[in-house]
């Protein structure tokens, strides 16, 4: 994707998973990517591979968040994409065995880290009225699921913040969305999957999408073709989606 050639972008959670697949697809693309992660080993070994600038952050932390967007922007020049894509899964116990630290952990994580990256992002594209916001969300965010209930309340927390985004920034000509992958074949599955909790977990790993998928994705909702999206949340569950984004024909 031509389009995306010298763009600067931010990946949150970028230190495996679905974060790593689309800094590897972005900087394919011609991106300048920067990598946010509290993992430093493995983004600054992403970084290396890819060209990209590691940033080690914790999105909980909106003072850190903050400072890792101006020094990647201070290096790359003003932000073009942001993905939040940072997101845990733990604690996964029923709402009755949940211990609060690790429940408030969540949230701090999945709700409080797209706030904090929206809240960094959004004064610089709204005066330059252009950019790309993409929250990555979840058929959690919609559905309830035992166990799940931090991971299920901050997901629904984060796409209406996205929602919210888009109606006080899409006017402006800012590029708000979000991406519901579906099941995709990463750790967080095996945890998932480990736990024994819900449904889910009964998933065969075969039922599960590679994480290069939700990526591509990713790469296609910044581009030109997905103006028809912005505002709203697609799911990859969606063969119209695939199609439009490349992944079958």
């Amino acid at each position: 994707m031509s389009g995306m050639n010298g763009k600067a972008v931010i990946i949150t959670g970028a230190s495996r998973g679905i974060g790593a697949e689309a800094a590897r697809l972005f900087a394919a693309a011609g991106a300048r990517v920067a990598l946010l992660a509290r993992n430093r080993a493995a983004i600054s070994a992403l970084a290396a591979e890819i060209g990209g600038m590691a940033l080690t952050c914790d999105v909980a932390d909106a003072g850190a968040v903050s400072a890792a967007f101006a020094e990647a922007e201070a290096s790359y020049g003003p932000l073009d994409v942001l993905i939040n894509n940072a997101g845990v899964i733990d604690p996964i116990a029923r709402i009755s065995d949940a211990d609060p630290e690790a429940w408030g952990r969540a949230i701090d994580i999945n709700l409080k880290g797209v706030f904090h990256g929206l809240r960094a992002a959004l004064p610089g594209m709204i005066a330059r009225r252009s950019g790309t916001i993409i929250t990555v969300s979840s058929g959690a965010a919609h559905n309830p699921l035992e166990g799940w209930s931090a991971y299920c309340a901050a997901k629904a927390g984060a796409a209406m913040l996205t929602r919210v985004a888009h109606l006080e920034a899409g006017a402006a000509g800012v590029r708000v969305m979000g991406l519901s992958p579906g099941t995709v074949a990463t750790e967080m599955q095996v945890k998932i999957r480990a736990s024994g909790i819900n449904p889910v977990s009964q998933l065969l790993p075969t039922a599960h999408i590679p994480a290069d998928w939700p990526a591509k994705a990713l790469l296609w909702m910044c581009s030109a073709d997905a103006d028809e999206f912005v505002g709203h949340e697609v799911a990859l569950r969606e063969e119209r989606i695939r199609k439009r984004a490349g992944l079958i024909a």
